[in-house]
């Protein structure tokens, strides 16, 4: 009998610990966002300071929104199962919207607005379009929308983890070119100058960029749509974009 009390006890405090640990993971009053972390200018560490055009941004929303928002660093390849795995609430990282992802998931308005670009290695005159890809290998993340733009070219695609790593791949001549976004590159050959890379071409696409959440999470899309809107009106968001690119890219 005495075991069987003590085992009762030991489940009812297990039991409660379990409480207070769910508790603790799910605050109304905290918003986690998942982010590279190393995708510059939109969201990198500077001194040691998560910073970007994203994370300034998610962070007046959640300001509008009345939530304090908590980053957590996810690669690029895992982070749409880290936010299907409800390890955080949002992606801030220039989701692009495309079909697949609004089928998939619930997205905000868009923020940001860009081009796409083709970069090879300084010198490279065999690549200016797209149709020049084919037969050629693209440095890409591999779930990114450029990956897709990429290999629908005829480009091989060689995974990487992140626009830096694609950066490497290039200067060392281990890949042909790569797809990405032109704030992206500009700011990288702002900070570093064009030195071993140029962009070579257009893609001749634009893409428009928002925030994702889980599908039963419209509620939530709903409040960051309306935060936008107020940001946009305050100027705010244009506040945020002249800081990093020069002009507003949020339009």
């Amino acid at each position: 009998m005495r075991r069987r009390k003590l085992f009762a006890a030991v489940l009812a405090v297990a039991a409660t610990v379990g409480l207070a640990a769910c508790g603790s993971n799910d605050d109304p009053n905290v918003l986690k966002v998942g982010t590279e972390g190393t995708y510059s200018p939109y969201s990198y560490q500077d001194n040691g300071q998560l910073t970007g055009y994203d994370v300034e941004v998610i962070k007046a929303v959640g300001d509008k929104i009345g939530r304090k928002v908590e980053f957590v660093q996810t690669p690029w390849d895992a982070i749409f199962a880290g936010l299907e795995s409800k390890r955080f609430d949002l992606v801030a990282n220039q989701v692009t919207i495309n079909p697949e992802r609004e089928q998939k998931y619930s997205l905000s308005q868009p923020y940001t607005t860009s081009e796409g670009v083709i970069i090879t290695k300084t010198g490279n005159t065999a690549i200016k379009t797209l149709a020049d890809l084919s037969g050629k290998t693209c440095a890409q993340s591999t779930t990114s929308n450029w990956s897709k733009v990429a290999s629908g070219a005829g480009c091989k695609v060689e995974g990487v983890e992140g626009f830096v790593q694609a950066i490497q791949l290039l200067k060392t001549g281990r890949v042909d070119a790569s797809v990405n976004d032109s704030l992206a590159v500009a700011d990288y050959t702002t900070k570093n100058g064009q030195g071993d890379v140029q962009v070579a071409g257009k893609t001749g696409e634009t893409s428009k960029m928002a925030f994702a959440a889980r599908k039963d999470s419209q509620a939530l899309t709903d409040q960051i749509n309306k935060a936008l809107d107020e940001l946009r009106a305050d100027g705010t968001l244009a506040r945020i974009s002249e800081k990093y690119f020069g002009y507003d890219v949020s339009k």
